[in-house]
């Protein structure tokens, strides 16, 4: 099974069927020999189906800083218990009204488990601080909202992990045809008769006998069809690409299809054999000459040609100077990134024509043949492809072309693309497959990240390109749309199937599919894959900041005074209300064009990176600056001390909750903007993250205002509000000194 549709003979040497083919001619009887697994089909998709258990570059981070955080937490709020402990057995911990909670011989054992309970919830509130619970939320919600928006950059994500994995991809293995180029064959030069024809000269120049066999040729040896409206409408033509090129060009030459079709009737046909590169079929005219033509891959047939027609219909032999003569047109048609193709014919004696019992196993003649012309076909670049692949290659992304194609059109195309810059280039750059599949494994590793090209190229070279890329710490983005290329979608980091020219088995075994079939909407593709993983990362550093402040405040104050100003309650809200709101605030952000100016981040970068440390580290120092100050200091800064020690204790303690909240919701705008100073550009363009900073202030009023019995805080004064405002606007500000640590970016 190849993935390219052909006709084969079946007979008692090769009586197997494949389930799904269509029989072209011909009668039997089928008996089933295997089904489900044992099929072909079944075997594909098994192996196409089998999970590698790979992770992605992201989760392998994620996993990296969860553990991280995981033992930090465990160890600190150990090191917590211990000294609580210590503390509270030994009689330095007191109440709200100054009296010493633990005393020797005193306390009875309902106080005592009552405070060996309290210490453990602290511990536990620690663990729980420590934890970033809302980092699997903004992963999925960061990973849902863009694969919801990528469906309007033409691309549908069946594997929703893809996403950030493409925002990863150093290298993209590219078919060709439909991808790279529109897949509308064109033709754009054409010799006949030994002149190569302008587009303005049409056949006037041609004598009848030559007009007559070209038409013949183009009407009779074509798998296509040409539908002429009897109301002058548009004329519809029908075919593969090439088909269609070849008989839109006849049209140009003034054919009349359905004519031409009844001067002559076919005799039989001998189908396009990918492997010979060519296929005929044998007619006979009114005046019962019978013509075998044949059509081909130009260098192919050339080489079966002994004459060749001459523009006036005069035949001559094809010496070895005018076989050169046309091969150089072919190599001219080919550097030009054309396709060409030869028509040649053959007179045949209508008593060598074999009876219709026959001629199921009669192979036309393709001796002696006669060349009538020789056409090259354009299938142009998609627009925007070039600048696509410039965009790619600015932001660290290595585009590789891989197609079937011969070296000289391989080439051209690749010029044209921007994917070659360089004329010249050689081995390895541009390279064949079978070459490139003879080498060793060491040898292909060797030589995988030179080859920008890849001609006349198999799926299983994909195949082996994509392994040799992997190998060398790449992580592979492959496009393909034929059934044979299944493989190498599925070995590839990002498998990238096409939705108009794909097959079902490539479009299963993909984790992209493509839907208008163009390399653009692939960097596009790319894009959003940056903007998951710098939305993810933006949350991460929003997470840790909030986390490390908190963790800090209460561990100090915990050990310093055996209470916590951030009560386990408050926690829940800032860890879960906070975190879950932050996610979808920041999880939404739309990509920018600053994303495609940075490298690819490599499978072995750290997620966070050292920017984002420094802004992590200068914020929560600030906050655990002022909050701690307030917990130590805060009855005589607030001007508190005229009220009891326990409602002074529940104002500060209250006041200190509040602060560190809003200073999480101007903490979000400095997310947003990790690397710039004005972390309120484009904001009033993202109309969720305002809704969400605006619902997070207003809960958080409600519960200061409202809610005092269940998170134990009271009612602020509108002073006290607006010192919390500015205390946290303040952190804004604070920028300016992170912006004096810089960083230089790996690269």
């Amino acid at each position: 099974m190849t993935g390219e549709s052909k006709i084969v003979l079946k007979d008692q040497k090769s009586p197997f069927l494949m389930g799904g083919c269509k029989v072209a001619d011909g009668y039997g009887t089928m008996l089933v020999t295997a089904v489900g697994l044992n099929t072909e089909w079944g075997l594909l998709m098994a192996s196409i189906s089998e999970d590698n258990n790979e992770e992605t570059p992201l989760q392998v981070r994620l996993n990296g800083v969860a553990t991280f955080i995981g033992i930090v937490g465990l160890v600190v709020a150990a090191m917590v218990l211990v000294v609580l402990f210590a503390r509270y057995f030994t009689g330095h911990t007191t109440n709200a009204d100054g009296t010493v909670q633990f005393v020797k011989g005193r306390t009875g054992v309902k106080s005592t488990i009552f405070g060996v309970i309290k210490i453990l919830t602290v511990a536990v509130t620690i663990v729980v601080v420590a934890v970033p619970e809302g980092l699997p939320l903004a992963v999925t919600l960061t990973l849902a909202y863009s694969m919801r928006k990528m469906m309007a950059d033409k691309a549908l994500v069946r594997r929703l992990s893809a996403c950030e994995t493409m925002g990863s991809a150093t290298t993209i293995c590219s078919d060709k045809t439909g991808t790279l180029t529109l897949n509308q064959m064109t033709v754009v030069r054409s010799i006949v008769g030994a002149i190569e024809l302008q587009p303005q000269a049409t056949i006037d120049k041609l004598s009848p006998t030559v007009t007559s066999l070209v038409l013949e040729a183009i009407a009779q040896n074509t798998s296509g069809s040409v539908f002429e409206p009897e109301d002058g409408s548009t004329v519809e033509v029908t075919g593969s690409p090439t088909e269609k090129a070849i008989l839109s060009w006849g049209l140009e030459l003034h054919m009349k299809f359905a004519v031409e079709r009844s001067k002559s009737a076919i005799i039989h046909v001998s189908p396009f054999n990918s492997e010979k590169k060519r296929g005929g079929v044998a007619v006979i005219g009114r005046d019962s000459d019978v013509h075998v033509h044949w059509k081909g891959a130009a260098e192919i047939v050339l080489a079966l040609c002994t004459n060749w027609l001459y523009v006036d219909g005069s035949t001559h032999e094809m010496t070895s100077d005018k076989a050169n003569h046309f091969r150089k047109y072919i190599e001219d048609m080919a550097e030009q990134s054309l396709r060409c193709v030869a028509f040649a014919y053959r007179n045949l004696d209508p008593k060598d024509i074999p009876s219709e019992e026959q001629r199921i196993n009669w192979e036309l003649p393709d001796n002696d043949l006669t060349l009538i012309g020789i056409v090259g076909m354009k299938d142009p670049c998609r627009p925007g492809v070039r600048d696509a692949v410039e965009l790619c290659t600015n932001s660290g992304v290595k585009v590789r072309m891989v197609t079937g194609d011969n070296l000289q059109t391989a080439r051209a195309i690749a010029l044209e693309c921007g994917i070659l810059t360089d004329p010249q280039a050689s081995a390895p750059v541009i390279i064949e497959g079978k070459v490139f599949r003879a080498y060793s494994d060491a040898e292909r590793e060797a030589v995988a990240d030179k080859i920008s090209v890849m001609g006349r190229s198999s799926p299983n070279d994909k195949l082996l390109l994509v392994k040799a890329l992997k190998k060398n710490g790449h992580v592979v983005a492959v496009t393909g749309d034929g059934t044979n290329d299944a493989p190498a979608l599925h070995e590839a980091d990002i498998g990238l199937s096409m939705g108009i020219q794909g097959t079902e088995v490539a479009k299963e075994s993909s984790d992209i599919i493509i839907l208008d079939d163009n390399f653009a909407s692939v960097v596009k593709v790319v894009r959003w894959g940056r903007s998951v993983y710098a939305n993810i990362q933006k949350f991460i550093q929003f997470q840790l900041t909030v986390n490390v402040a908190a963790l800090i405040i209460n561990v100090v104050a915990a050990i310093s005074s055996g209470n916590v100003p951030l009560n386990a309650v408050q926690l829940l809200w800032v860890n879960l209300i906070m975190d879950t709101l932050g996610a979808l605030a920041l999880a939404t952000e739309p990509p920018t064009d600053q994303l495609m100016k940075r490298t690819p981040v490599g499978r072995r970068e750290p997620l966070v990176t050292n920017i984002m440390w420094r802004n992590l580290f200068i914020q929560a120092v600030y906050q655990v600056a002022v909050l701690l100050t307030l917990n130590f200091r805060g009855r005589d800064l607030l001007h508190l001390t005229r009220d009891t020690l326990e409602h002074s204790s529940k104002v500060k303690n209250s006041f200190i909750f509040n602060t560190f909240v809003l200073c999480q919701v101007f903490n979000e705008f400095n997310a947003r903007k990790p690397e710039e100073l004005n972390i309120f550009e484009g904001v009033s363009r993202n109309h969720l993250f305002l809704a969400v900073v605006s619902v997070t202030v207003v809960l958080q009023v409600i519960i200061i205002e409202f809610l005092g019995k269940f998170t134990s805080t009271v009612r602020l004064s509108w002073q006290l509000w607006l010192v919390s405002l500015a205390i946290a606007f303040i952190r804004c500000r604070w920028l300016l000194l992170e912006s004096s640590f810089q960083f230089p970016r790996p690269h």
